[in-house]
């Protein structure tokens, strides 16, 4: 096994995450199979009950892990399926330790950091690394690792000493060492300043580990004299030394990667040159380009009450990407906070209130996403009533399709009091319960979570031939509400077509108003599997309504009769393509966590 660890200095959200995945992409391209893993050093044993706002999404796994965001990274660029065990945190190490100790596994030795704790992290890597992420059997090729943080981090101490100990332990040949650090430029005189990075490196070099890669995050390509300066000041070569400068999309940082050779550089640290190629990257390569130039344009209204942080629906905006990518349109996302829409907000801010619905209402599809929580409730149901009544196409996530139950049952059932028991837990009619074994007293790991099968029970619906008129689907779910079974048959027979089912019959997974162009609610999450060139057919049939082709993708089966390469002629290197990137606006006009409308490239 072949390790590749991605450390990060300086500061953080530097894009550690991307660059792992796109090593990943870039050796996955030169014939080689790829696994990763994620280090949190935090003492959450998982990522479940962190707040979005602290930490972005939640990211689930078919087995039901809740985990970081950066996961879902690594599942979409290298189209894997990851475990609960490809995560690893803190707490998760130390009650492992804990519960040896507590069996008498240490044979009444003193527990300590080391070398209980670090051995612990080099054991799970280890056994993590072998298994088989891809689909095939046999372990993998390469295993790239990412530390989260910066480093310097008092808690990500035990895993700095760990690695240093694993990289002595597996040997020159088996361990490449990539570090991502800031090259930050000063508008006072604009240059290039390299002190940052050197602090960095030496830091990283007086815990016991040495970069054999610097990749520097930057405005723009370093300029030869700061190459040479750092490779002077940190030991590394400078044909080692890559740029990853900002880009219209994080698509082109594969390209970037191998432009400057990275995958050469990281091949000859690990002895791989005799059994890899070069990488073959035309399809990846096509589908970047296309994404730059896209101009005809589709506006989505996400309504959610995380707003004001877009890495709290990352997975989301990536599905919506994959769909508008698919279908050519240029993507537009219309952040709308839910609560700008009610009544109250009209009242204190009108001003506010007017901006948020005129967003919605020029957008030519509404998406409600998922949450926990009333807050915002009102206003996404207001959302869900107008793209009902207006036959706007409408997608709900798990909390988005109850509240598309709970609207239909007030307006269309004339059951003012109706809810969901989440939020009136007194509601004489409560069309969204509490699940059977669900948990009210501890949160961690309580939800239903992970992969479930759904089941079309109409096999003619929308549904069922955006999924290719299957008979069933695997999806990957995460929520302690669900629709109140016992209120089915009153909601069906005013018009709403719960069309997909669980095995029971009993559990209502995917609904659709008939009557209506694309008015869909699932109770999973399809956004955690879509993939780029491989869109979640829910988010592709929104797209598809939202731009008027709905017609040809449901004759398709799901499919869109364009190819991704289509009309693509393009004489420049993809990693000099600088198109605008998506507009992602929010209801007071701004942008929204360092994402441009005016071509300048995106924070990663």
């Amino acid at each position: 096994m072949k390790y590749v660890l991605v450390t990060g200095g300086v500061v953080s959200g530097l894009g550690k995450g991307v660059t792992a995945s796109s090593i990943g992409v870039l050796l996955k391209a030169c014939g080689l199979r790829v696994t990763s893993i994620k280090i949190d050093p935090y003492l959450n044993t998982d990522a479940g009950t962190m707040s979005p706002f602290e930490h972005g999404e939640v990211f689930v796994l078919d087995d039901g892990g809740e985990v970081d965001l950066d996961l879902g990274n690594y599942e979409r660029f290298l189209d894997t399926t990851l475990t609960r065990d490809n995560n690893i945190t803190t707490g998760k190490i130390f009650r492992s330790v804990i519960d040896k100790e507590r069996k008498g596994d240490y044979l009444g030795k003193t527990v300590q950091v080391v070398p209980h704790i670090t051995d612990a992290i080099q054991e799970w890597i280890e056994r993590v690394a072998m298994v088989p992420v891809d689909g095939k059997e046999g372990p993998a090729d390469v295993c790239v690792i990412e530390l989260g943080g910066t480093i310097g981090d008092i808690e990500s101490m035990p895993f700095i000493e760990g690695l240093g100990q694993f990289s002595y332990r597996v040997g020159p040949g088996n361990f490449c060492l990539v570090h991502v650090s800031l090259v930050p430029v000063l508008n006072v005189v604009g240059e290039q300043k390299t002190k940052p990075t050197q602090h960095s490196v030496r830091g990283l070099r007086g815990l016991g580990l040495t970069p054999n890669i610097l990749a520097c995050r930057s405005t723009k390509v370093l300029d030869e004299n700061v190459k040479a300066k750092l490779a002077q000041f940190c030991h590394v070569p400078a044909e080692n030394i890559v740029t990853l400068y900002d880009v219209p999309n994080i698509w082109h940082v594969p390209l970037l990667l191998r432009d400057q050779k990275a995958h050469e550089a990281i091949l000859k640290e690990l002895n791989l040159h005799g059994v890899a190629r070069e990488p073959d990257l035309k399809e990846w390569t096509a589908r970047t380009i296309l994404c730059d130039k896209l101009h005809d344009t589709v506006r989505i209204a996400m309504v959610g009450k995380y707003t004001g942080l877009s890495d709290a629906y990352l997975s989301v905006l990536k599905a919506l990407l994959h769909a508008s990518v698919a279908c050519h349109q240029k993507l537009v996302v219309d952040w709308v906070a839910a609560g700008d829409l009610e009544d109250a907000t009209a009242a204190e801010a009108p001003e506010v209130h007017k901006a948020a619905w005129d967003l919605l209402k020029g957008a030519d599809g509404v998406l409600v996403p998922g949450g926990f929580g009333d807050r915002g409730v009102r206003g996404k149901i207001l959302a869900a009533k107008y793209a009902r009544e207006n036959k706007v196409p409408f997608l709900g996530i798990c909390l988005g399709m109850q509240i598309a139950v709970i609207e239909f049952a007030q307006s269309v059932l004339n059951l003012h009091d109706a809810n969901s028991t989440e939020f009136d837990p007194e509601t004489k009619n409560p069309c969204v319960i509490f699940m059977p074994e669900g948990s009210k007293t501890h949160m961690g790991g309580t939800m239903r979570l992970g992969s479930r099968r759904t089941y079309f029970k109409v096999a003619d619906c929308k549904s069922a031939k955006l999924y290719g008129n299957v008979n069933y689907v695997d999806e990957r779910h995460r929520h302690r509400y669900e629709v109140n079974p016992d209120m089915v048959s009153q909601l069906e027979n005013a018009g709403l077509s719960f069309v997909g089912r669980d095995e029971t019959d009993r559990r209502m997974e995917i609904v659709e108003l008939t009557t209506h162009p694309y008015f869909v609610g699932v109770q999973f999450h399809p956004e955690f599997k879509s993939r780029p060139g491989k869109p979640s057919a829910t988010f592709l049939g929104l797209i598809a309504a939202a731009c008027g082709n709905l017609t040809s993708v449901l004759q398709g089966n799901g499919h869109v009769s364009k190819s991704v390469s289509n009309g693509i002629s393009n004489g420049h290197s993809p990693a000099k393509v600088h198109q605008n990137g998506h507009v992602y606006k929010s209801s007071n006009g701004s942008s929204v966590n360092g994402v441009y409308s005016n071509g300048n490239g995106v924070h990663w």
